[in-house]
């Protein structure tokens, strides 16, 4: 079962969903609270500015509003990044995040290059990848953690990665939705870095951390105004709904409902990487709220028969049958799927 995405409730209704890469605690009640509250206020159109929220994040992540860009989920701003920079040849890393290959044929891309990631190095971005870095490139996009294998980048190579960018004028498109779910999302960061290296965007989102992806809301971050307001003018007007403003900046405020997310995905992620282990799977080292395993053929069919939905990995860029990625849930979810696999021994 090839599958773009995960989380298809509405095909797969009454499932135990480890598809999606969702918070388990859910959605924070007050960001719930703020976004049924702005429905009195849906006869208007939503604040073209989005000052409220420009505001919020601004203060959250110390980074000046200027330098700061809004979207209908990071998708949207994916396919903006690559109107607004146009580029002709990119580079991506193989496996990695769909989207980024749809947004740059969207924009009319002519070469899209892939650079392995290997099994053997337990799919770790390696020191080789700087080769890949050529002079002819206009773009790359890489995911901090990757997704779906959930392996960090070491930040060492990261800078080196930067610096070649920057030696070469390439822009470098940097996803870093999952990094407030790593256990030291402020060291795993390039935020820190975006004064220095005006190539880079960083994007994020409100999707998986707030558990508020039917809310469409992401941003992006960096120094290059120019690119900021090229993308801009590919986005359409009122792109933020009432409701998406007002449950983000109720989001922000849930500084208790992250840190409390961090600690559960920290515990869980560790006893599903064992429990899976003693069941001899081949577990990948992930840092972020999903584990990426190899796995026996058929499980995603085995497993919907018993109610539960995970992501079938085999329609990435560079994998094949037996791949799949589980998000990390509650240990009561956990427990089931673990006894569920224990029982139809896979």
């Amino acid at each position: 079962m090839i599958q773009t995405h995960g989380g298809d409730v509405y095909r797969y209704p009454d499932m135990l969903d480890f598809s999606a890469n969702i918070n388990p605690l859910g959605t924070p009640s007050a960001v719930m609270e703020a976004a049924a509250a702005s429905l009195k206020n849906i006869k208007n159109y939503p604040d073209l500015k989005k000052q409220e929220l420009f505001e919020a994040l601004s203060e959250a992540e110390q980074i000046p509003v200027e330098n700061l860009i809004l979207g209908n989920g990071a998708a949207e701003l994916i396919f903006a990044f690559c109107w607004a920079v146009k580029p002709k040849k990119a580079l991506l890393t193989a496996p990695s995040f769909a989207e980024y290959e749809r947004g740059l044929k969207a924009c009319g891309c002519q070469k899209i290059r892939y650079a392995a990631l290997r099994e053997e190095a337990g799919f770790r971005l390696e020191e080789a990848f700087l080769s890949e870095l050529t002079e002819d490139l206009d773009v790359v996009m890489l995911c901090n953690p990757n997704n779906p294998t959930g392996c960090l980048i070491d930040g060492n190579l990261l800078e080196k990665i930067l610096q070649r960018c920057r030696e070469y004028h390439i822009y470098l498109l940097l996803d870093e939705c999952f990094v407030d779910f790593v256990d030291e999302p402020e060291k795993t960061t390039c935020k820190q870095l975006l004064e220095q290296y005006r190539e880079m965007f960083i994007l994020k989102a409100f999707t998986k951390l707030y558990a508020m992806a039917g809310l469409r809301l992401g941003y992006g971050m960096s120094r290059n105004t120019e690119l900021l307001q090229k993308m801009e003018q590919c986005l359409q007007p009122w792109n933020i709904s009432i409701p998406a403003q007002a449950a983000g900046v109720a989001a922000l405020r849930e500084k208790a409902y992250v840190a409390e997310s961090r600690q559960l995905i920290r515990q869980e992620r560790k006893w599903l990487q064992e429990q899976l282990k003693a069941l001899g799977i081949r577990v990948y080292d992930s840092a972020a709220n999903y584990i990426f395993f190899r796995g026996p053929e058929g499980l995603t069919e085995k497993l919907l028969k018993q109610q539960i939905m995970i992501r079938d990995c085999s329609g990435y860029p560079g994998l094949g049958e037996g791949y799949y990625r589980i998000a990390v849930r509650t240990h009561a979810e956990n427990e089931k799927l673990i006894q569920i696999m224990t029982v139809i021994n896979i």
